[in-house]
């Protein structure tokens, strides 16, 4: 699954990512509110791990916001406040399910699971812009009748923009979704990396991979 986990506490934000990622899923951790909700809204996930608690912006504000957008994703909180107004304030603002700090991340697996049944975003088999393929089971890309060799990075990266295909994924998605949460890495790391990617993918017209000045990157097909 792609899962977006919002929490500003670094300790358990890296448990979570550690221990989802080695569970199979694909992990996107932002560390406040603000930075939670744009993430959440520019970039397709399966379920919304979300702290009440965060800085500049609480999960309550989040996930109204989110509602309010028509942005529907499944949204799990993730809390040490356990009293029934909290947790029916959580419910009404569009959270889908209410877990308490301390627990299981057995439970927590679950309940995830749980969640994504109920309205996860449908994530095809194989993702395809244009004349590109991608299948992130057998990790073979394809433009025309071309195979492209990619490192396991440019794969992440490539795999994240055709999964927001016509959308721009911001920077701090794309470093956090594809380098992780603890990682030193700068943005001329990423435009190298984009750059790497585009002659690989962009061998050939038209040309698919944009850079957004001041944001981020979007893949589109003109």
């Amino acid at each position: 699954m792609q899962i977006l986990v919002v929490e500003d506490e670094q300790r358990m934000a890296e448990l979570l990512r550690r221990g989802l990622m080695e569970e199979g899923h694909h992990v996107v951790v932002a560390a406040d509110g603000a930075s939670g909700l744009a993430i959440a809204r520019n970039a397709q996930f399966d379920v919304i791990v979300l702290d009440m608690m965060l800085p500049g912006m609480d999960g309550l504000t989040i996930a109204r916001r989110l509602r309010d957008a028509r942005v529907q994703t499944p949204i799990l909180v993730l809390t040490a406040k356990d009293a029934p107004a909290d947790v029916i304030g959580g419910l009404d603002a569009g959270a889908d399910d209410y877990l308490t700090k301390p627990f299981s991340f057995e439970i927590l697996l679950a309940r995830l699971r749980a969640v994504s049944r109920r309205g996860a975003i449908p994530q095809p088999v194989r993702l395809s812009a244009a004349d590109v393929t991608l299948d992130p089971a057998t990790r073979r890309v394809t433009r025309g009748s071309e195979e492209l060799s990619l490192t396991p990075r440019e794969f992440s990266l490539l795999e994240l923009l055709l999964r927001n295909c016509g959308r721009v994924v911001p920077r701090e998605t794309i470093l956090e979704s594809v380098w992780g949460f603890d990682c030193d890495v700068n943005e001329n790391t990423l435009e190298a990396f984009v750059r790497l990617l585009r002659r690989k993918v962009d061998a050939h017209e038209p040309k698919l991979i944009h850079t957004v000045r001041g944001i981020g990157y979007a893949l589109r097909v003109p």
